[in-house]
């Protein structure tokens, strides 16, 4: 195993525990990742697979905790959302949405911090499709739904294990949509990093594993917190990389 392999699997193993606690991560770490060794595009594309692996093993473990409510409104529409801004990326990709994005970011984790977001809730059928749609058009323009998506997912009532298992749910849907588009187009490139591909995807279940038995010990004020922690670094990875 060559050393940028080793680092690719340590990062793995870290983002699917991330995930595990904060219901996002596997995109966030491993693209940066990949994209130092192929395209951003191609990167995208192969840390889809193992996202896919991860998600679907988390699924499995948190499964029967999903918010059927917030699923059916949030859910669905962040899905069409997300596809609906993955295909106008292109052309209208800008510096300004990236800041946006950045800038919700550090609000939802500033205000997961401070107990705001606790103090702020959605509520109803209407908010649920607002708010989904909102996220997952804003995640699918910059190319990162899973932070977005936990951020306006702080907004609803639910408790840790609810959190995780609907925003799980969610991004499954997401990835069953996106993949075979992913298939279609980078198909050929994608088989050439499957040995890559297949390492990256143990790596994301490991830390699934370990990220989920972290989570049950874990109290639901130091969850908020956490999860409040994680939005704010990602927030201000999305600015360096604005600035660079």
């Amino acid at each position: 195993m060559d050393l940028f392999t080793a680092v690719a699997l340590g990062a793995a193993i870290a983002a699917g525990a991330v995930a595990a606690v904060a219901g996002f991560g596997i995109g966030s770490i491993l693209t940066p990742v990949l994209s130092t060794q192929v395209d951003v595009r191609l990167a995208i594309a192969a840390v889809s697979l193992p996202h896919l692996v991860g998600t679907a093993v988390r699924f499995l473990l948190v499964r029967t905790h999903i918010d059927r409510d917030v699923l059916v409104g949030f859910g669905l529409a962040s899905a069409i959302g997300g596809l609906a801004g993955a295909a106008l990326q292109a052309v209208v990709q800008s510096a300004v949405l990236a800041i946006v994005f950045a800038a919700l970011l550090l609000f939802a984790g500033m205000s997961s911090l401070t107990g705001l977001s606790q103090r702020l809730r959605f509520r109803g059928r209407g908010a649920a499709l607002v708010g989904g749609a909102a996220s997952g058009l804003l995640g699918g323009l910059v190319g990162n739904q899973g932070g977005i998506r936990a951020a306006a997912l702080l907004g609803f009532d639910v408790e840790r294990e609810a959190f995780i298992a609907t925003a799980t749910a969610v991004a499954l849907i997401v990835d069953g949509a996106r993949i075979p588009v992913y298939l279609v187009t980078q198909g050929a490139d994608l088989v050439r990093l499957g040995p890559l591909i297949l390492i990256l995807s143990v790596g994301a279940t490991i830390g699934t594993l370990a990220g989920q038995w972290t989570l049950r010990r874990m109290p639901e004020r130091v969850f908020r917190r956490v999860v409040g922690v994680l939005l704010l670094l990602l927030g201000l990875y999305t600015l360096a990389r604005v600035v660079a």
